[in-house]
């Protein structure tokens, strides 16, 4: 998995979402899971409550995560899949 560099080419939200999409990707967030408070990924991160916002409306518009409101934020099950798009 790529380290998280908010110093790098890419805007800090994207960043942030790239490496959660890896996190799930790698199986580190299953399918299913509940992602920790925005709050918390803000500070295990080191960026802005805001930031993090962002980073998760990105990981929505991938179809990667779900928010239940009153509940929290779920790693979608099943995960969306690129053969998804083949017919059989």
């Amino acid at each position: 998995m790529p380290d998280f560099n908010p110093q790098g080419p890419q805007l800090v939200y994207v960043a942030v979402a790239d490496h959660i999409a890896a996190r799930i990707a790698a199986g580190e967030l299953a399918a299913g899971a509940r992602l920790p408070a925005e709050r918390d990924l803000a500070k295990e991160y080191g960026v802005a409550y805001l930031t993090v916002r962002r980073a998760a409306g990105v990981l929505r518009e991938r179809g990667l995560i779900l928010t239940v409101h009153g509940k929290g934020t779920f790693v979608v099950d099943p995960l969306p899949t690129d053969e998804g798009h083949q017919q059989v």
